[in-house]
């Protein structure tokens, strides 16, 4: 549970209608497995030690006695089995009413119970008729031998993790305009359990998914959803045992349909509670929870769940298509609404890397929706002391190829003179250097949009800006930079999507600047013309620094957990001292480098995550790296650990 990571599960046993010692044993028998895999919150089926489907045999005083009893079973071995946390349902008698129930246990207590809210009586369902709708608050019950809280308002927390609150709803409850989960996680419910007996149709397991993932964005909650299985009555109904866990949109796990048993997964509350902390609408409710603490042993939580390389990217299948397309016409839609508000055509540097690639496709999609001609755009090679034949090609053939106009402007003449006018010793190639190209560049780009009634479209990517990886007052510089939200790992992604999607030249020479090394290229070239500078094996390799950025900024993680998802997601491609290393690089650089942030250009946000000062990020620039660092010391040969 180190880190905030939950190790949770939803189960659905064998069982037989009304026979609830066997239901009982068949519980057990998955609380056991569960303790054993080391899970500390395991959800079952709604009624499940009776059966869903008992129909008017919920009236018999018998049922009820057996259900109390199969309840008893399973807190005497809940007693064995340390902190595990189980909610399991039965119908409960209470004031003189039935009513639906989740009861929640631990260790041998019983912790509260919770009844159904909202009770189906249309269509297959007719609940009405046996249960009462739970009320919000009530009044002890006594259940089992012990006198617990009763009511839709109880939240059960966690005195060692103060951000796993656990809510309970009851099947129907999810279905209805209102949940009762709403004020539950608004009251501080990071975990939603709910215990269902939802029947099977054709189609309804999608529809499922939807709600339960739906429902657990819109609360940035995990929720799990345990469904009965094939054990409840076929006489009218089939029920498939379809369970699932999803935390804050994303289903982390699911049980395959017809198949039961336990399915495991972790929830990570630090992400949760750092989403709710900088949402300033999650607001709290309007009546009061009652507050039921529990304890658990802190430990280490094995993560099992899937830890994405590549956050930025869309996920390989029939969504990644439609995300490159949507994230390339939102950078064509801002910056036509900028070209169209100035009167402005574009002007962009190319270099034949794949920045510039991907701001000169923006810039034809923006012609294209303008109704301009292509040839409206202003593509400028700038060739350097560092600039090969390769990239230098590049760039004309991609600018010709997409339609633009084409102007090469050799930058070497002025920089030489430019070095020589400050005194600058001949052959040193140190930061002066080099910056003294990338600034000569963007004065020629200002100077010719001046010129030509032109706007100069910035090609430089998040990456870079979150690195500092750019000259202040170089390409740090520009009108319009649309690439200033896209990290560098989704910029190759769309300029890959690009080149399958166009023909011809483009196709040929985009593919080439695909396969170029990543360089500012402000050294000379080797002796046979090659990259003599490669940006990721100084700065370290984008796929990393892109994987720090998205879980420091964008969800809060301490170092140390930043530092153990990386082992985790990049074992065998790259090394627990590799991964460290750059790690330490990319906080020093990015607390060192805010001060290029701070004067950033107007750009689109299109993604996730935006370091522009005027909209996701505000950071002064002259705040201390010192605890972000001081978290990765003696973390060496530790981070294999999952």
């Amino acid at each position: 549970m180190r880190d905030g990571f939950l190790k949770v599960a939803v189960g659905s046993p064998d069982l037989r209608v009304a026979d609830c010692s066997y239901n009982a044993a068949a519980s057990i028998r998955l609380l056991r497995e569960a303790a054993a895999q080391g899970v500390k919150l395991l959800v079952l089926p709604e009624l499940g030690l009776t059966g869903y489907s008992c129909g008017d045999l919920f009236l018999q005083p018998t049922l009820l006695q057996g259900a109390e009893a199969a309840l008893e079973s399973l807190l005497r071995a809940s007693g064995e089995l340390g902190d595990l946390v189980a909610v399991a349902g039965l119908p409960v008698r209470a004031g003189g009413k039935r009513y639906n129930c989740a009861a929640v246990l631990q260790g041998g207590r019983l912790l509260g119970v919770v009844p159904k809210r909202n009770l189906p009586n249309y269509g297959e369902f007719y609940e009405g008729r046996q249960f009462t709708p739970g009320p919000f608050g009530g009044e002890d019950v006594l259940l089992c031998g012990q006198r617990v809280p009763f009511g839709a308002d109880l939240l059960f927390c966690c005195r060692e993790l103060p951000d796993w609150v656990l809510g309970v709803e009851i099947c129907e409850d999810l279905w209805v305009p209102l949940p009762p989960s709403v004020g539950l996680a608004l009251a501080g419910a990071t975990v939603l359990a709910n215990p269902s007996a939802s029947n099977e149709t054709a189609g309804k397991a999608a529809c499922r998914r939807r709600l339960v993932a739906g429902q657990s964005a819109r609360l940035l909650a995990g929720y799990l959803y345990a469904s009965a299985g094939v054990g409840e009555s076929t006489a009218d109904l089939v029920f498939a045992e379809h369970s699932l866990i999803a935390e804050n949109g994303v289903l982390l796990a699911e049980s395959p349909l017809l198949q039961g048993g336990l399915t495991c997964s972790e929830l990570d509350l630090q992400h949760l509670a750092f989403a709710r902390s900088r949402m300033g609408t999650f607001l709290p409710p309007e009546k009061g929870y009652r507050r039921v603490p529990f304890s658990v042993q802190v430990g280490e939580t094995a993560l099992t769940r899937p830890v994405e390389r590549e956050p930025f990217v869309p996920a390989p299948g029939p969504g990644r298509e439609a995300g490159c397309r949507e994230t390339l016409a939102l950078q064509v839609v801002g910056l036509a609404g900028r070209l169209r508000h100035t009167g402005c055509r574009p002007v962009l540097g190319v270099s034949g890397g794949l920045d510039s690639a991907l701001a000169l496709l923006v810039c034809a999609g923006a012609a294209d929706a303008l109704g301009r001609p292509r040839g409206d755009i202003l593509a400028v090679g700038m060739p350097g002391f560092g600039t090969t034949p390769r990239t230098r090609e590049n760039a004309r053939r991609l600018a010709l190829s997409l339609g633009a106009s084409f102007r090469e402007i050799p930058i070497s003449r002025a920089v030489e003179g430019h070095l020589a006018d400050i005194g600058h010793p001949q052959g040193r190639t140190d930061t002066t250097y080099e910056n003294a190209q990338a600034r000569e560049r963007t004065q020629v780009l200002m100077d010719l949009a001046n010129a030509e009634g032109g706007l100069v479209v910035g090609t430089g990517d998040l990456s870079e800006l979150a690195l500092g990886w750019a000259t202040y007052g170089g390409d740090q510089l520009s009108m319009y930079a649309v690439n200033a939200s896209v990290p560098k790992t989704l910029v190759r992604r769309l300029v890959a999507f690009a080149a399958d999607r166009a023909g011809g030249e483009s196709a040929a020479v985009l593919r080439d600047i695909l396969a170029t090394p990543v360089s500012p290229e402000l050294l000379p070239a080797g002796a046979r013309g090659e990259i003599a500078q490669r940006t990721e094996s100084l700065v370290g390799p984008y796929r990393l620094h892109d994987f720090f950025l998205y879980h420091t900024l964008l969800w809060g993680e301490p170092p140390r957990k930043v530092y153990r998802l990386a082992c985790a997601a990049f074992a065998g491609a790259f090394s627990a001292g590799e991964i460290l290393r750059w790690l330490r690089l990319f906080y020093r650089r990015f607390f060192a480098q805010q001060f290029k942030r701070s004067a950033l250009p107007d750009g689109p946000k299109v993604g996730a995550l935006s370091l522009s000062p005027r909209g996701d990020w505000r950071m002064p620039s002259d705040s201390s790296a010192a605890l972000w660092l001081e978290q990765l010391k003696g973390l060496e040969g530790r981070g294999q650990a999952r």
